[in-house]
This record gives structure tokens, sequence and C-alpha cells, in this order.
């Protein structure tokens, strides 16, 4: 019998993962690829909807935290921001290819929100990026099976 508890439970280990917080998705995806309860396809839609979403949230954080950039506690200069702008012009778009990365990923979906990245084309790099590390994940997992 299939156990639907594991799809929103991999929903939000994913989601979660793809914010900055420290949640571990792979693990899950894992868990539930070697217990074999579940269709492949479902497992990886559900782990990069859930991954994708995260990294929406963080791309509306950095949208909205350019507003507070003339307050005295803004962590970056004006200078360093433009700087930052026009390395993401050149760099930027292609770099979310690496948004699956841990540590780096995240905060290059929240900088692609301060650097005003067009949404659909976040979203297609991102889910791209996000849907072929849980797709390689799952080849090296049922390999070892």
């Amino acid at each position: 019998m299939l156990s639907l508890s594991a799809y929103p439970a991999l929903f939000l280990s994913a989601f979660g993962a793809a914010t900055l917080l420290p949640l571990q998705s792979e693990a899950v995806l894992v868990a539930l690829l070697l217990a074999g309860q579940h269709p492949l396809w479902a497992l990886l839609l559900v782990a990069t909807l859930g991954n994708v979403l995260g990294s929406w949230v963080n791309w509306l954080l950095g949208r909205s935290i350019e507003h507070y950039r003339e307050r005295r506690w803004f962590p970056v200069s004006p200078a360093r921001l433009q700087q930052a702008q026009g390395w993401y012009a050149r760099y930027g778009r292609w770099s979310l290819l690496l948004s699956w990365m841990p540590v780096i990923g995240d905060p290059l979906t929240l900088v692609a929100g301060v650097m005003r990245e067009r949404l659909w084309i976040f979203i297609a790099i991102v889910t791209l990026a996000k849907a072929g590390r849980y797709a390689v994940l799952a080849a090296i997992t049922l390999a070892w099976v």
C-alpha cells in the first residue's frame, strides 16, 4: 500500500532545503526510493516542485530586500550592489545552473531576486538544475539496489 504521507514529507523537506534552512531533502528522497513503494516519476516531481518553490521564496525575498538598501544597517554598499548587478548581468543567469549545490545554491537564488532576474527565466533554469540533481541522485541510488 502506498503511503500518501510520504509525498507531503518529501515536498516539505525539499521546500525547506531550498530556502536558507539547513534541511536535507536528498536523504528523504533516497529513503523513499529505497523503500520502493512510490513511482519514481512521482517522487522526482514532488521533490523538484518543492525545491523550486522554495527557491522561488528566496527569489521573492531578494526582490523585497532591496527596498531596505538605503538603510544604514543594509549589509551592502550602493557601489557594491551596483557592481554585483553588473556581474549578475554578465554571469548571473547561468550561475543559477548551480542552484542545486549545497551552501552556494540557496544564496544564488536570493541574489537572483535582488538582481531582478525575470521570474520565467529564473523558474526555467532553477527547475532544470533542481530536477537534474534529483534525477542523478535517483539514478545513482537505484543503480546500487
